[in-house]
């Protein structure tokens, strides 16, 4: 799909218009600022990376963080252990978060809808206490602080810019991927996988390689963690952060593709500012789902697409 071709005239300058806004904000903005924006977009990736699978696949990918983990893991392992370059670190970790993929999906893609969400904690559970008590290699619950980062991306500007352009060649990849034959596939097994298998669709092939998609992608969030705090810990994975992601993507919107994104901006400026002035600030975020629930059931960005799509038009991925 040509991505040209796909976008109106009016999209495309509203997409390069953030784009110079993004690129531009560093010269003006504090060092929090900019770790913030960085912290944004590692979670926003994160998040888009779980709604893969979730809002384009159905299925209920309750521990998504264990691949975010496992790739910082093996990112952070890689730098401080080995006399790997760092780059070839960088690159490899994300192919250890599909690897773990492939794994768990193999055992969990036999069941459904809750049952696996259930069996894939228990899994995620697992790989989480591994970490936590591998105190010779992983460094236990003290996780591994000051991992060498490159000088070029060391710097709050240097890794803003790193996670940025990583971010958006992510994004566009998983956009492709939504819009190709096969994302159209994987949504007819998310609505009908019933009347998919009837006409000669492989439901849980697809269901399996979305998985390592989705865990290739995670991984990928978690390398740019590194790159961001120079530091990995083994809450990243627990099962609680899984559930956050997860609240990122209804707050967006599940069924958007940017719906994600826009949640977790919101979440981490909620966490990271509110924070400042009270310690209560998960109150504040459960006011906001409360209503979110009640007026906005398809999400922040799902709701304005739907009140200003034009009236005889249907929405795709594509759009959002």
């Amino acid at each position: 799909m040509s991505i040209k071709g796909s976008m109106s005239p009016k999209r495309r300058a509203w997409g390069l218009a953030l784009i110079i806004v993004l690129l531009v904000l560093p010269l003006f903005l504090s060092r929090f600022y900019i770790y913030l924006l960085a912290l944004i977009g590692v979670t926003g990736l994160l998040a888009t990376s779980l709604n893969m699978v979730l809002g384009f696949g159905g299925m209920y990918q309750f521990h998504h963080t264990v691949f975010y983990g496992v790739g910082a893991y093996a990112a952070a392992l890689m730098l401080t252990k080995t006399g790997l370059t760092p780059w070839l670190g960088f690159i490899a970790a994300p192919f250890v978060s599909a690897l773990l993929g492939l794994v768990m999906g193999l055992i969990c893609v036999r069941l459904s809808k809750l049952y696996f969400g259930m069996l894939q904690i228990s899994l995620g559970s697992l790989v989480w206490a591994i970490v936590f008590r591998w105190y010779s290699f992983t460094g236990g619950d003290d996780g591994i602080h000051g991992v060498p980062i490159p000088d070029s991306i060391s710097s709050a500007a240097g890794s803003y810019y790193f996670t940025l352009a990583v971010t958006g060649a992510s994004l566009l990849i998983m956009w492709l991927m939504v819009n190709s034959p096969f994302g159209r596939t994987f949504q007819a097994v998310r609505d009908n996988p019933q009347r998919c298998e009837a006409i000669g669709v492989n439901v849980k092939r697809h269901q399996l390689v979305g998985l390592i998609i989705a865990a290739f992608f995670g991984g990928v969030a978690g390398v740019l963690f590194v790159v961001v705090e120079k530091s990995v810990f083994p809450d990243m994975m627990f099962w609680t952060h899984s559930l956050e992601i997860l609240i990122m993507c209804l707050l967006g919107g599940w069924y958007t593709f940017l719906g994600p994104m826009l949640g977790a901006a919101v979440m981490v400026t909620l966490r990271s500012l509110v924070g400042i002035y009270t310690e209560y600030w998960t109150l504040v975020l459960g006011i906001i789902l409360m209503l979110l629930i009640f007026f906005l059931p398809q999400g922040v960005l799902g709701f304005f697409l739907e009140k200003f799509r034009p009236k005889n038009t249907t929405a795709g991925p594509e759009e959002v």
